[in-house]
């Protein structure tokens, strides 16, 4: 039975965890959750998920949530091709580099956070988000590799998988990436693997263009 992803089209945790199945060549069924219509909320989804988030994934008839714990999880369940790298000091230096995006970042944007801090102020709302993403942005530009093509250097990571979402984010909203050459390069090359434009938000069912 393939594994089962609870996803929304432009959520950056389930694109993330998307490209990360994409990676690892593991096919799944796609359980489409409305973000906007408040799928999240429904008692269905909470049972799986109980901070009403996306995305989540059961797999091997046990459900996980959290997209950095599922994207660990198919590390340890698919090693090849890795996500990580191979020496520990490398390891850290990556997951510094996703928890840069995964804690540092991401979770201000969530649609709850921006409904408590800005409400229907719309300006608010994104003068909040585009302070914390180019904040985070700075501090991966100093911790990405100098050399490439990838986050860490030669080889795609979690890092990058983390990334090109957050990238994608980041246009959304109109934040400036000029200031960032590390991370538009990380990105273009992410951007050319097949696997990441599969799992891109415009090539998914639920996507509204």
């Amino acid at each position: 039975m393939k594994p089962i992803l609870a996803t929304y089209w432009r959520s950056s945790c389930s694109f993330r965890v998307r490209i990360a199945l994409g990676y690892k060549n593991v096919a799944y069924e796609p359980l489409l959750v409305n973000l906007l219509e408040g799928d999240q909320k429904k008692p269905a989804h909470l049972a799986k998920n109980p901070i009403g988030h996306v995305p989540t994934l059961t797999i091997d008839g046990v459900t996980h949530v959290d997209s950095i714990a599922i994207m660990e999880l198919l590390e340890e369940l698919y090693p090849e091709p890795p996500l990580l790298p191979t020496a520990p000091h490398d390891r850290a230096r990556v997951r510094a580099l996703v928890q840069t995006i995964a804690s540092g970042i991401q979770p201000l944007q969530n649609l709850v956070v921006l409904d408590r801090v800005g409400g229907t102020d719309q300006e608010k709302r994104s003068d909040w988000m585009k302070f914390w993403i180019t904040r985070g942005l700075s501090a991966f530009e100093a911790l990405a590799s100098a050399s490439g093509p990838f986050a860490f250097g030669a080889a795609f990571t979690m890092a990058d998988a983390c990334l090109v979402p957050q990238i994608y984010a980041s246009r959304r909203v109109g934040v400036d990436l000029t200031p960032f050459p590390r991370i538009l390069r990380a990105e273009a090359a992410a951007s050319e693997l097949a696997f990441v434009a599969a799992a891109r938000p415009e090539a998914q069912p639920d996507a509204k263009l």
